[in-house]
Formats: C-alpha cells, sequence, structure tokens
C-alpha cells in the first residue's frame, strides 16, 4: 500500500517519466526516504551492490547502452567518496549518469556535521551539475532537470544531493514527461560547401566519435562513408563504431599510433571530425589535427558548441547533430567523387597489416592473453558484448579483435581499473540474450571483482576471464621502459581466483598451457549456454610479454 505521495516519490516519478527503469545503489541511512519510495514502484528494478565504485561503474554503463542517465544512489561522505571515480569516468567518456547522494539534514548543513561534505567543492569540476536540494519541492523538479542537463550537448555526470530530512514530505504531483533536446542541421547553403568540399577532396579521411553511439548512429557512419567513398578511422576505445572488416575502415586512434598510420594520416587533405572531442590522445598529444590550426580542410560536427573550435579552429564548424549531418549528406549524394583509389589502398592495407594476428608459442611463465583473447574471438557469437578493465592484458582486443556489426565494446575511455566486472552485469541485465565476456587483469579483478556475485544471484550470462601474473601490467611496462630491473610497487600476492569463484557459486577453470586455451573456454560456453548462469576462467599469462 502506498502513503502519502511524498517528496521521494516525486523525485523517482521524474526519473520514471525519463524511461529510467534501473537504479544501482549501496543502500545508506541518509536516504532511507528515497528507498522506502522505491517500494511503491515495482517497475524499477533496483540492483544492490557491495560497493559504491560498482554501484556507480554499472550505471554508467548502462547509461552507455540505454542513452538514458544510469542512476546511482549513495549515502553521504564515504559512500559519496567511492562513487567519486565514477563521476570522474561519466565526465572523460561522455556517459549520461545522475549520482544521488544522501546528506545530513539540511538544517544541520556547513556545521561540519558527522560525513558532511560540501559535493559542490567535491565535484563541481568534473560534473556537468551539482545541486543540493533544501526543500521538498525541489526533488522532483531537479531530477526531471538533472535528466536533461544529462543528456544534452557532451552527455555527462550529474550531482543531487538530498538531505535525509527534505525527503519524505507531502508534495503535490507535477510530472514533467521527458524532451530531449533537438539539434539541427546545418543550413542548406553550407550543406552545399559541405559537399562541395567532399567533391574536391582527393584524400578525404573521417573521425568518427562517440556520438555515433545512438540509435541508427553506425548505419549513418557507413552509408555516409560509402556514398563518398571516405576512410573512417574511430575515435580512442570506439573500435565497434564502424565495421573492422570493411575495405574503408583505418583503425583507431588509441594510445600511440605506429607511424604507418600518423604518415598516412598527414596526407589527409579533407579531415571530417564527427562526433567527437578533440583530446589529447585522439589527437595523438595534438598531433592530428594540430593545435589551434590544421593544414588541412577541416570540419568539426558535434552538439556541444562548446566542443567545436575548443581547441582547434575549423573550416566548418557545425554546432549540429552528426547523425543528422551524415544522413542529409549521403541522402542527396555526392556531386562527385575524386578520392584517390590509392589513398583508399593504403588504408586497407594498413588495416589488415596492423589487425592481424600475431603467432603465439608456449612460454614457460604461462601463456599469451593474446592467444586466450583470439580464441573467444573465433568461437564468440555474432552479437558479443566484450567488457574491458583497463590494462595491458586489453591491448589485443583493441588491437586485433575485429568488431563487426553486432559486436560491442565496453571499456573506461578514462582508463579507470574496476570498470569491467561492474560493466558486465550492467550489460548482463540489460540484454541477457548476448555474448557478454569480461576481461579483467588481477589486479582490476580485486578492486571490484566481488560484485560478480549479482551474475550468480540473476543467474546473469557473462564469462569472467581473469589474466593472472601477479603484476600491475602497465605500471610494470613504464617501469621496465624508464627504470629496468628496479622494480618497487607493481608486484602483486593474488588469492585462487577459481576457488574463489566456486566459493561463490559459479563454475571455474584455470587455464595453464597453450593446449588448454580452446578446451576450457569452450567447456565455459557451453556451461554458460546450458545453465544460464556465469563462469570464471583464470587464465595464467606470462610476464616476459609484458616486457617485449
Amino acid at each position: 500500500m502506498q502513503h502519502n505521495y511524498t517528496s521521494s516519490h516525486a523525485l523517482i516519478n521524474a526519473l520514471h517519466q525519463a524511461g529510467i527503469d534501473r537504479a544501482f545503489l549501496v543502500p545508506g541511512e541518509s536516504y532511507l526516504g528515497i528507498l522506502d519510495a522505491m517500494v511503491d514502484f515495482p517497475k524499477l528494478d533496483v540492483v544492490t551492490c557491495r560497493h559504491e565504485a560498482g554501484a556507480a561503474f554499472m550505471a554508467i554503463a548502462d547509461g552507455r547502452l540505454t542513452n538514458l542517465p544510469g542512476v546511482a544512489l549513495v549515502s553521504r561522505g564515504p559512500g559519496a567518496s567511492n562513487a567519486a571515480i565514477a563521476v570522474h569516468t561519466a565526465q572523460q567518456d561522455a556517459i549520461p549518469f545522475i549520482l544521488l547522494i544522501g546528506q545530513i539534514a539540511e538544517k544541520d548543513l556547513r556545521r561540519e556535521a558527522f560525513q558532511e561534505i560540501d559535493y559542490q567543492k567535491m565535484f563541481g569540476g568534473i560534473a556537468k551539475w551539482v545541486f543540493e536540494c533544501r526543500h521538498p519541492e525541489q526533488l522532483g523538479e531537479t531530477a526531471a532537470k538533472a535528466v536533461r542537463v544529462a543528456t544534452s550537448g557532451t552527455p555527462g555526470p550529474v550531482v543531487i544531493v538530498l538531505p535525509e530530512d527534505i525527503q519524505q514530505q507531502p508534495v503535490a504531483k507535477n510530472p514533467a514527461p521527458f524532451v530531449r533536446s533537438v539539434t539541427g542541421t546545418p543550413a542548406a547553403n553550407t550543406l552545399s560547401e559541405v559537399r562541395q568540399a567532399l567533391a574536391n577532396a582527393k584524400r578525404p579521411l573521417i573521425l568518427a566519435g562517440g556520438v555515433f553511439e545512438q540509435p541508427g548512429g553506425r548505419q549513418a557512419l557507413q552509408s555516409f562513408a560509402e556514398s563518398f567513398n571516405i576512410p573512417v578511422v574511430v575515435t580512442f576505445r570506439r573500435q565497434d563504431l564502424f565495421d573492422n572488416t570493411h575495405p574503408l575502415y583505418g583503425g583507431n586512434m588509441g594510445l600511440a599510433n605506429p607511424p604507418e598510420q600518423m604518415a598516412l594520416l598527414e596526407q589527409t587533405d579533407l579531415l571530417l571530425a564527427l562526433g567527437t572531442r578533440l583530446g589529447d590522445i585522439t589527437t595523438q598529444n595534438y598531433a592530428f589535427p594540430t593545435y589551434a590550426r590544421t593544414k588541412q580542410t577541416f570540419l568539426h560536427a558535434h552538439p556541444d558548441s562548446r566542443i567545436v573550435g575548443w581547441d582547434t579552429a575549423a573550416d566548418f564548424p557545425l554546432v549540429c547533430d552528426p547523425i543528422d549531418l551524415a544522413g542529409s549528406l549521403a541522402a542527396e549524394g555526392p556531386k562527385q567523387v575524386s578520392t584517390d583509389p590509392t589513398w583508399l589502398q593504403s588504408w586497407q592495407t594498413f588495416r589488415e597489416q596492423y589487425m592481424e594476428w600475431p603467432s603465439f608459442e608456449q612460454r614457460d611463465d604461462g601463456v599469451e592473453f593474446a592467444e586466450v583473447v583470439k580464441a573467444i574471438s573465433d568461437m564468440a557469437d555474432k552479437n558479443l558484448t566484450i567488457c574491458l578493465d583497463a590494462g595491458t592484458f586489453a591491448a589485443p582486443v583493441y588491437r586485433h579483435v575485429p568488431f563487426t556489426p553486432g559486436r560491442r565494446l565496453m571499456s573506461p575511455l578514462s582508463g579507470a581499473m574496476g570498470y569491467g566486472t561492474p560493466a558486465a552485469m550492467a550489460c548482463a541485465l540489460r540484454d541477457p540474450t548476448r555474448e557478454i565476456v569480461c576481461m579483467v587483469g588481477d589486479g582490476g579483478m580485486l578492486m571490484t571483482g566481488q560484485e560478480m556475485i549479482l551474475a550468480v544471484e540473476r543467474k546473469l550470462p557473462v564469462l569472467m576471464v581473469v589474466s593472472s601474473n601477479g603484476t600491475y601490467g602497465s605500471i610494470r611496462k613504464h617501469q621496465e621502459q624508464h627504470y629496468p630491473g628496479r622494480i618497487s610497487g607493481t608486484s602483486l600476492f593474488n588469492p585462487d581466483f577459481v576457488a574463489m569463484a566456486k566459493s561463490y557459486g559459479m563454475p571455474a577453470w584455470r587455464i595453464e598451457t597453450q593446449h588448454q586455451i580452446r578446451e576450457i573456454i569452450s567447456q565455459a560456453r557451453d556451461h554458460i549456454r546450458s545453465q544460464s548462469g556465469p563462469a570464471l576462467i583464470d587464465v595464467k599469462t606470462n610476464l616476459k610479454a609484458i616486457k617485449d
């Protein structure tokens, strides 16, 4: 039986009106009023987590999948501090996210009460908006505004602070249906000028970013590229935006692009940066496109006016939806196509050589994790989601795995460790019909790996794959490069991950030799498909590969 319609009901109803159907939380006494109101929203899936970082990582993964704000609820002080990593990740990754924080009583604010934090000061530099409610009537209207802010322009995190003594007062019902902001397309004369620039270009190139992670975005990108015969390079960790086996695919902008690719990029005479922020990684530390002014004709299209022209002036600075722009240009078709055939062949040759799998051999200290990755890729279904944590183990996925239509890559652009396991849980909750593989290092596994208990509880079809080499690999690699032979602070002493997984209630295997790889992966996949539950594989990976 529902109690009176309260301020907490108004908050949850505003989220419901926006289409949000799931919330991730670690409960706290500072938002008991919100928890109580959730009882009256049976269609809201409340996912109870074991750590605030895990809860918030699940929320931002869910937001990336739905294009609506992922929602996480945490208590004040320690809870909010634990969740801070996800606020930063949502900002770096441009993911809509709402963090709801229980707060001390409104009457005690700014008296340095127990666990009090001024969240405007704490999150003001990384969140799009931080608002501390002071009156019950503000909860519903603030939630509605938070959805708008989180999804508009460049998506990102919003933090709402909820004092515990204003959560249960009666308020008037005033539902405000969510209406997504409409972004226009350039004027007809501008589109005509763009078409002329495309007609004149001999070596055009598309640099495609995360805005295309919308319904219809990938199709619009491919249609546009094919209509004008333009190679496509995707931005950092966006490999699934464009079919990696397509003749026009030119690879991605990673942490350190090979010289052969950089040389090709320099030959571009028309660069179309569509739906991307031109940060230091995407631009290879502002080398391409160059800072301030490019030598190429440069078009930058993004729905956020703050992004267009932020570091580099564009000949075509278009504040618009790049998906609509690509669709409009493709629909009318090109005036002519002047793309140099040798330019296209050069990109295809580079892509084929760069993505080719290396040869594998048995090493004396474990298997090559790249061979495990290849086996998973070869054996996987068409609809595969790979959820990655941060670490050197992920490099083979980014370089060699072919992301074809139906495959999805979920990885933290911010480089946050601890993302992989929660992301896999969120993906499986959102669509349990897909094949979901989580790859995580032994360092990241003990950051948020406990969240895999959710897969057991809800029988989620997740294959957990742990790369165990007893080290923080990416940092060890830098140590070996800059301070060879002087190892400090990067060695790990691990638990038995197989025994740990079994204690959680999931079957587990360990790969120690090359000949075990495909047999064990097959057994784990068979179990997941027959039992509709998770499984774990612990892979003893070689440490020497980090030095190579």
